[in-house]
């Protein structure tokens, strides 16, 4: 068996900001430290923080007055932080900045009289937050049936917006039917899909190409995740959405494939390790690590988190200087 080790893969600068603060936060301030929806849309991660006194929670009724609150990556709507302030909640917002300028845009847009497609996946917290930016201005499609049935108010004052976590190819698919049912409809200066989903599908889509099996870590509610198997399957190779080696069926295999194994942006490294040292084990499997692009994007923690991080560099400093 022959590993091919996709390279980017796994965190990416949004989910190491958001975890980064969930980190500081409970460091900085104990426990109980309550977060709205999953910090980010991995089972292991989730349970290691609520191992660790995290308390997750869907409604802002389940969280005491006065507490602190961290809003996960997906971000919220501004309904949420009106009521989270109305309740005296002392709010974190780690929401990734690549979903922030989504939200940006479509305050952008609703201001300047736009009815605004948004392409997503109904129900997801990133969609729900932001819907919530200009709930009368905004209408939701998740494939190209959607788009065919739209009625909207003015045809040529038509805007789209699309989930960071897409298939590029599928929302590609819908745009383009979107231009044709719309000639004047203006889209975001730049793509609203994120980098890291981009990266990490393209590197499935060169690999694929030259493997058996696919292999993605991450867990079935992570959009970024699915897409990953998705693109992999679609290719014609048989392909594995698994939280860790612990999902693995080594039936799977015969044991003389080329197997690609990636993540999604929310799944950790020692997972990866985890399915990698799994396959070693059982078939004696090589691995070589294909790196299709290098990142170097990093995102600054929230400004709440940055003060009392330098305030303890400032003391861990003074207590060396002292001893």
């Amino acid at each position: 068996m022959q590993i091919l080790l996709a390279g980017p893969r796994g965190f990416c600068a949004g989910v190491n900001m958001a975890i980064e603060s969930l980190d500081l936060a409970l460091a900085v301030y104990g426990t109980p430290i309550y977060v709205y929806h999953e910090i980010v849309h991995n089972r292991w991660v989730v349970e290691n923080f609520r191992k660790r006194g995290v308390v997750f929670v869907n409604n802002l009724c389940e969280v005491p007055e006065g507490s602190y609150l961290l809003y996960s990556a997906h971000g919220v709507s501004p309904e949420i932080r009106r009521v989270s302030a109305q309740r005296g909640l002392l709010a974190i917002d780690a929401t990734c900045p690549l979903v922030t300028k989504v939200h940006r845009e479509a305050i952008r847009f609703a201001e300047e009289g736009y009815t605004i497609v948004l392409i997503g996946h109904e129900g997801h917290d990133e969609v729900i937050g932001t819907l919530g930016e200009a709930p009368g201005s905004i209408v939701l499609v998740g494939n190209s049936q959607d788009v065919d049935r739209l009625e909207v108010p003015d045809p040529n004052k038509v805007a789209y917006l699309t989930q960071t976590t897409l298939s590029v190819d599928d929302a590609a698919v819908i745009i383009g039917r979107l231009r044709q049912r719309f000639p004047s409809i203006v889209g975001p200066p730049k793509d609203d899909i994120c980098y890291a989903t981009q990266n990490r599908q393209e590197a499935v889509r060169q690999l694929a190409r030259i493997s058996d099996v696919a292999l993605v870590v991450g867990s079935q509610n992570s959009s970024n995740s699915q897409r990953l198997a998705e693109l992999a399957a679609a290719s014609g190779i048989p392909a594995y959405l698994v939280d860790g080696p612990s999902d693995i069926d080594l039936a799977w295999f015969a044991g003389n494939e080329t197997v690609m194994v990636t993540a999604g942006a929310s799944a950790p490294e020692s997972l990866v390790q985890g399915c990698v040292d799994l396959l070693q084990t059982r078939f004696g499997a090589t691995v070589e690590s294909v790196v299709t692009r290098t990142e170097e994007v990093h995102f600054v923690l929230p400004k709440e988190l940055r003060v009392e991080r330098a305030a303890r560099r400032r003391a861990e400093l003074t207590t060396t200087e002292e001893s």
